[in-house]
C-alpha cells in the first residue's frame, strides 16, 4: 500500500529553468519498461534495433522509483500492447515497417506485444509493487484510450515526473498529451533512452525548447537532490520545534 504522502515541495534544477513541485500533487510515470522493448527476442529487436541501448535508463529510473516509493508518491507504470484478438490494434499499425515478427506473432517471450504474454510485462528491475498503478495502452501516448486522465484527477495530480522508453516516441507522445491537458511535466533525461542516441538527444531538446514548450528536463540526480533536500529541511524544522 502507498505510504501517507508528505505534503511538501522541492525545487528541481532543470532546463529551461528550475521548477518547484508539490510532491503531494506529483506522480511518477514510468513509460513502457517492458521486456518486449528491453530484451532480445522482443518487438524492439524484431525491428532491427540494438536493445542494449535502452539498458542505460534502468538504474536512474530505479533510483527515482525507490525515492518515490519512500515518499509515498503515486507511481504509475504503462505498458503498450494489444488484446489477444488484436481488436484494438489498427491494421495500419500491425502492417507498418518490416519487422521480423509482427504484433501478435509468436516469439520467444510469447506473442509479440500482446497483453498477458511474458514479453508484454515490465522488466523485473522495475516491477510494480502493491499499490502502484499499471496502465495498459494500445497506442504510443499514455492518455489515449486509457483511464490515466481520470486516475490523475482522482488523486489530485498536477505534476508528472516522466521517464521510460523510448524518448522520442512514447515518452514524447505522453508528455505532449499531458501538456495539452494542463499537466506540468519534468522528463528525467537519464531515465529515458532510445535505440537511436541522436533521437534521444533531440527528443529532450524538443521538450525543453522555447521556454519549455512541452515541459522541463532534469537528470535523476537533480530530482533526487530536490527530494532529499526537502526531506532534510523537514527534519531540521521538526527538530527545531521540539
Amino acid at each position: 500500500m502507498l505510504n501517507a504522502t508528505r505534503a511538501a515541495s522541492g525545487t528541481i534544477i532543470a532546463e529551461p529553468e528550475p521548477i518547484d513541485l508539490d510532491w503531494s500533487a506529483t506522480a511518477l510515470v514510468i513509460i513502457d519498461m517492458q521486456r518486449d522493448f528491453m530484451e532480445p527476442g522482443g518487438f524492439g529487436e524484431t525491428l532491427g534495433n540494438d536493445v542494449g541501448q535502452l539498458a542505460r535508463a534502468v538504474l536512474p529510473i530505479a533510483s527515482v522509483l525507490m525515492a518515490a516509493r519512500d515518499r509515498g508518491m503515486l507511481v504509475i507504470h504503462t505498458r503498450e500492447g494489444h488484446l489477444p484478438d488484436l481488436s484494438d490494434a489498427p491494421p495500419a499499425k500491425v502492417a507498418r515497417g518490416a519487422p521480423s515478427l509482427r504484433i501478435g506473432d509468436p516469439g520467444p517471450m510469447g506473442r509479440i506485444l500482446i497483453r498477458g504474454e511474458a514479453g508484454h510485462d515490465i522488466i523485473p528491475e522495475l516491477y510494480p509493487v502493491e499499490g502502484e498503478i499499471v496502465i495498459d495502452k494500445p497506442g504510443k501516448g499514455a492518455f489515449h484510450a486509457t483511464a490515466l486522465g481520470d486516475i490523475l484527477q482522482k488523486h489530485g495530480i498536477d505534476n508528472l515526473l516522466v521517464c521510460g522508453v523510448t524518448t522520442e516516441v512514447c515518452v514524447n507522445t505522453t508528455v505532449r498529451e499531458a501538456n495539452d491537458r494542463g499537466y506540468r511535466c519534468v522528463v528525467i533525461s537519464d531515465g529515458c533512452a532510445s535505440y537511436f542516441p541522436e533521437f534521444h538527444e533531440m527528443g529532450l531538446k524538443m521538450i525543453k525548447a522555447q521556454g519549455g514548450i512541452f515541459g522541463w528536463v532534469a537528470d535523476s540526480d537533480a530530482v533526487l537532490e530536490a527530494m532529499q533536500a526537502e526531506t532534510s529541511n523537514s527534519n531540521l524544522a521538526a527538530g527545531a520545534s521540539r
